[in-house]
């Protein structure tokens, strides 16, 4: 892979440029809970016959660039930076406009273009088209970019992602509009707070998040007291916890048609023999029936123990709700450890199904109950496999 250029994009100003020069905003208890985790990273691909280096470069890297920049005008904060100055009591996000913006790395690459998103593969191969964050002791980027283009197969955009500023909807309410804006993107195109539809346009009022049981100085006082094995001695460091991965980890990718939910639901409906009260959702069929394929090609035994569960969006789960545009941590994860052999049954995806299904319904009353009795890192029993579902809603 060849790096072409690395550049800093700053948020897009002409006649609208901002009056503000610098601004911080503060992190919530479920920000502060994701402080020392491992920054999030995405890899989006885009089939695209004629993707000859010399029509990449003049015709769509340009406009892919001009409107990162106009959806950043938008996104402000997340061209700013995390920081926990000395006078702070926690970390903060700070913007300033003579100097913030983000890193963009463009790249090309003659590898094939198609096994990067085939059925399975080692997770190390997608590791070059990853965009690099840079994180320091003192200073941490919040959001970061890779393109790498594939000469006649198409491209991918890659996002890394603080996780102690980001969550996976805030990040597609980002993606959504920077594609938003390159579809509508001209000449002449005009800034203005109704440049982004109602639906796209973010929201970073932090004082919406309530914190009336201490949470955030709870999760703060975790991290400012955990010791691991080779982690940073400096407890106010915002470099992340070390998460070694082996070299030989697989990455699979599984896809779902309409038709293969409909047949999956079909036979789901079959084991159960009419007891199922009410349809299963899509995401929560497609995610059973996932996990139980993994387990039997891990070869797991009846007794081996299984760590399955989901993280959900908290926004529409709140009193009284969030705004789904609300850009920050907003998300909670529920899980349970049972024993292989349910998930190895003819009625396994039956059995996940159920139990998604008991998680995500005790979560309508009881997100910040869920909150209180979490901590932000725990080891787990030895010899217990973790599949935990990401990215839902």
């Amino acid at each position: 892979m060849n790096i072409v250029e690395v550049c800093h994009v700053p948020p897009f100003s002409n006649s609208f440029k901002s009056t503000l020069t610098e601004f911080s905003l503060p992190l919530n208890f479920s920000d502060i809970f994701n402080l020392k985790f491992p920054p999030v990273q995405n890899i989006f691909f885009y089939k695209l016959g004629e993707s000859t280096t010399t029509f990449f470069k003049t015709i769509i890297l340009p406009k892919i660039k001009h409107s990162l920049s106009i959806t950043l005008f938008h996104f402000l904060p997340l061209a700013g930076y995390l920081s926990w100055p000395q006078n702070s009591e926690k970390p903060i996000i700070i913007y300033n406009t003579a100097n913030d913006g983000i890193l963009l790395t463009v790249a090309e690459s003659r590898e094939d273009f198609d096994h990067l998103f085939s059925e399975v593969r080692y997770a190390s191969e997608s590791h070059p088209y990853l965009a690099p964050l840079f994180v320091s002791d003192t200073k941490a980027s919040i959001l970061s970019f890779q393109i790498t283009l594939f000469p006649n197969k198409g491209f991918t955009i890659s996002s890394t992602f603080n996780h102690a500023v980001l969550d996976g909807r805030s990040l597609s309410l980002f993606m959504n509009s920077w594609a938003y804006i390159c579809r509508n993107l001209d000449e002449n195109v005009k800034i203005s707070p109704s440049s982004l539809s109602e639906e796209l346009n973010p929201s970073f009022d932090r004082t919406v998040i309530q914190d009336s049981e201490g949470l955030e100085m709870r999760y703060l006082n975790y991290w400012l007291g955990l010791k691991l094995p080779g982690s940073d001695a400096n407890p106010r460091s915002l470099e992340p916890i070390p998460f070694p991965v082996p070299a030989d980890v697989l990455r699979a990718t599984f896809g779902f048609s309409r038709e293969d939910i409909k047949k999956i639901g079909e036979r789901v409906s079959k084991l159960e023999n009419g007891n199922q009260t009410k349809p299963f959702s899509t995401y929560v069929l497609a995610y059973a029936y996932t996990l139980v394929c993994m387990v039997k090609a891990k070869g797991l035994k009846n007794n081996n123990k299984v760590k399955f569960g989901l993280t959900t969006d908290c926004r529409p789960r709140l009193n009284p709700p969030l705004s789904r545009n609300y850009i920050g941590n907003c998300v909670t994860s529920c899980d349970v450890i049972v024993e292989a052999e349910h998930l190895l049954k003819e009625t396994g995806v039956v059995y996940v199904a159920k139990r998604l299904n008991e998680m995500i319904k005790g979560l309508e009353n009881g997100v910040l109950e869920i909150a209180k009795e979490k901590v932000p890192y725990m080891d787990l029993e030895p010899g217990v496999r973790v599949i935990l579902g990401v990215g839902s809603s």
